[in-house]
């Protein structure tokens, strides 16, 4: 299986995908770290990469997405973004949402 198959194999094994550094209980960034945050305050079901213990798919990646930084956060298989673009979206209410209709997390009631 080459690189950009195992991506969409990552891809396709939550609705919820993070490639970051580190483990959720580890973050090796403080990006990292702060998108963990974010997602475990939602209560939302992720899959994670640990992008440092995969050379190959840490390069490719950056191809795959046409983004050039870590962490990416996927939903649904689409490149929502970097750490930046996570938290704006949590400060502004979308990224709940898109977990919610993602089924990542329940809706608050």
């Amino acid at each position: 299986m080459d690189v950009n198959d195992r991506i969409r194999q990552e891809l396709a094994s939550a609705p919820v995908v993070l490639f970051m550094k580190g483990t959720p209980e580890q973050p090796q960034c403080g990006f990292s770290a702060q998108t963990v945050a974010v997602l475990q305050r939602l209560g939302a079901q992720f899959h994670y990469v640990n992008i440092f213990e995969d050379p190959e798919l840490r390069e490719a990646l950056k191809q795959f997405s046409n983004w050039p930084t870590y962490p990416q956060l996927y939903v649904k298989g689409e490149l929502i973004g970097g750490c930046d673009i996570a938290l704006g979206m949590y400060r502004n209410g979308e990224l709940q949402q898109l977990l919610v209709d993602a089924g990542a997390v329940t809706a608050a009631t």
